[in-house]
């Protein structure tokens, strides 16, 4: 993906309940892109989630539709091959 600044919030979701973790990670997330939006407004943020997290937690529709309606940017990556699978806008 050339062309483009991004910052990357990298989650790792190890708590025992990844909603408590999902709900964390989406307000920092969300107040970190309104310090962006405010000092750097061409930055975009992306946060980065495993893909055993995504393919399982943010498959439940409330995880969905919170992503969609706060227009996450996402980027699912695997950490034991070290590479990112998918960037999702």
């Amino acid at each position: 993906m050339d062309g483009f600044d991004c910052i990357v919030e990298i989650k790792s979701f190890l708590n025992a309940s990844v909603i408590t973790d999902f709900h964390a990670a989406l307000g920092q997330f969300l107040n970190y892109r309104l310090a962006l939006q405010m000092k750097e407004a061409d930055r975009i943020l992306y946060l980065a989630v495993p893909v055993n997290t995504f393919e399982s937690l943010f498959q439940e529709r409330f995880i969905r539709e919170a992503v969609n309606v706060y227009q996450v940017k996402l980027i699912i990556y695997d950490p034991v091959k070290e590479v990112v699978i998918e960037w999702r806008n």
